[in-house]
């Protein structure tokens, strides 16, 4: 009789370092598996301890400057190979936009209530260098007061609330900052006739992080400040590390200096977006879960007459994308000029055609 669970050596032998590595970069930020599993497997497969975790790491790094440099496309291309033009025809075919399946959108909607979820950055502004630059234009403004009057409407943001309304200034709106973490109600009401809300929606889920979240964000201010062009940001209950202005060559440089930073802590976890790395606790919250609890708030958690839209740009949405997907309800759009592997149904190719998509809905 054999005993099924020993490792042969004609098995072990089929089973490379690379191979190895690979597998385990792809779960190792699991808390199923934590790297230490990790290392104790490659010393079992017979990979020495200390070259192995090493590998790992550095296959870590590569992962999120990979992930972050294929959501972070550079400028649009002009002419484009007969390839190239096949893939994006056959991704708007899968992923049309907006505005031209508008009769299509409002037709699904009809006799629904219509709740309106939004990303900030790349949705309602432009993706701009200096993230505390990133103002939303006066129309722009204007064009969500007015969507706010007829549909209840959120921002979905990485950003700090405080940061974030700064911006908007628009006190009807539902703020779920620091990727839902930090919740917030309307502190007024849509319609000036009704008054104010005193009593506002509040919901933190996260706040026995904050002295961890803001002992790592000042160890990263000193860790990153010899990389031109890092920025760290403090969202209160996430951080952002920004690579906007940081040469590309200098890209892995700094997210191992994230990375070592981050080994001290593995109550967070990391997460890539356009151009930047976010720091997050590690409980299971993210924009996704937000939407749902938000719904859950109107009055909509099991009701079939709610159609909920979620517009944004950004792989962090793809989480709220992927609960539409699963509750059959409602769309998510993709703002984006090129081809992204995405769960919404729709695309916007930028903020001015998002702030097209919000008039068509108030007409």
């Amino acid at each position: 009789m054999t005993n099924q669970n020993v490792v042969t050596p004609e098995i072990k032998s089929c089973i490379s370092m690379t191979t190895l590595i690979a597998v385990a970069a792809s779960i190792s930020n699991s808390p199923v598996l934590p790297t230490e599993s990790l290392a104790v497997l490659g010393g079992f497969l017979g990979f020495p301890n200390k070259n192995f975790m090493k590998r790992l790491e550095g296959s870590k790094v590569n992962t999120w400057i990979d992930s972050m440099r294929a959501s972070s496309p550079t400028r649009v291309k002009s002419n484009l190979t007969a390839s190239e033009n096949q893939e994006t025809s056959s991704w708007i075919l899968y992923h049309p936009s907006a505005l031209n399946k508008f009769d299509q959108i409002t037709y699904n909607s009809k006799r629904k209530q219509i709740v309106i979820f939004l990303d900030y950055d790349g949705t309602l502004s432009p993706i701009v260098a200096d993230p505390d630059k990133a103002f939303m234009t006066r129309k722009m403004r204007a064009t969500l007061k007015d969507i706010a009057r007829h549909f209840p409407t959120a921002i979905v943001t990485g950003r700090c609330r405080d940061k974030v309304f700064n911006f908007v200034k628009l006190g009807e709106l539902y703020y779920a900052a620091s990727h839902g973490m930090d919740i917030m109600g309307p502190t007024k009401s849509p319609s000036a006739e009704k008054g104010n809300n005193n009593e506002a929606l509040r919901f933190q889920p996260a706040t026995q992080f904050l002295p961890m979240i803001d002992e790592v964000y000042k160890i990263l201010l000193e860790k990153t400040k010899s990389v031109p062009g890092a920025k760290v940001e403090n969202n209160k209950f996430c951080l952002s590390v920004h690579f906007r202005c940081v040469d590309e060559k200098s890209w892995a440089p700094l997210a191992e200096k994230v990375r070592l930073v981050l080994n001290e802590y593995p109550q967070l976890k990391l997460t890539q977006g356009r151009k930047v790395l976010e720091i997050r606790p590690t409980i299971k919250w993210d924009k996704g879960r937000a939407l749902e609890f938000l719904l859950e708030s109107l009055g909509y958690e099991n009701s079939n007459d709610v159609f909920p839209i979620y517009i944004g740009d950004d792989r962090t949405d793809e989480d709220a994308f992927k609960v539409l997907r699963r509750r059959g309800q409602g769309i998510g759009i993709l703002v984006s000029r090129v081809p992204k592997e995405t769960d919404a149904s729709y695309t916007l190719q930028d903020p001015s055609q998002a702030s097209l998509f919000f008039k068509c809905l108030s007409s």
